[in-house]
């Protein structure tokens, strides 16, 4: 938010997530913003209904199963302008091929203390075991699901996917 804020000072925002701890964080680092943003409390389901002119909804899907996430996705739709983007990104892998090397290279990335391909295979297995990750080709097909349109891939940086969609 604080990066879109920065972008657009025209713009006004809701942030909606279910921990009190990373709303409180939020606050803190929107805090130049707080007369244009709205922090709330809770789930998509319990936002405001709109209508808004985009959405994101960016490191949070890989944590719900298939079937909540076609509903946050709908919930997301419904509160949606025709014709406006909504952007996502999240984990996910290339339909084809396997999850696990993904998430090593993704891991072993990130570690910022140097590549140790061993520790970022055991941290990778335990997000492979406990996220319920999809495929590219499933994570578009739920997009379209849940009444999007124009599904196009913006992203792709290891593990983590990005598309934009209309609603």
């Amino acid at each position: 938010m604080k990066a879109f804020a920065e972008a657009q000072p025209q713009w006004r925002f809701v942030g909606v997530d279910p921990s009190a701890a990373m709303l409180d964080l939020a606050a803190r680092v929107l805090e130049a913003f707080a007369g244009r943003i709205e922090l709330q409390h809770g789930y998509v389901n319990t936002a405001p209904s709109g209508p808004f002119d985009g959405a994101t909804c960016l490191l949070t899907l890989h944590f719900l199963e298939k079937e909540e996430r076609l509903v946050t996705l709908r919930e997301i739709r419904r509160r949606l302008k025709p014709g406006v983007p909504l952007v996502v990104a999240h984990h996910s892998y290339p339909t084809g091929s396997e999850l696990l090397p993904w998430l090593v290279r993704s891991v072993a990335f990130a570690d910022a203390s140097g590549v140790n391909f061993e520790q970022a295979s055991v941290s990778a297995a335990a997000m492979a075991e406990h996220l319920p990750i999809l495929s590219s080709d499933e994570d578009e097909a739920l997009l379209r699901e849940a009444g999007f349109s124009s599904v196009a891939l913006f992203y792709a940086g290891f593990s983590f996917l990005g598309w934009v969609a209309t609603a």
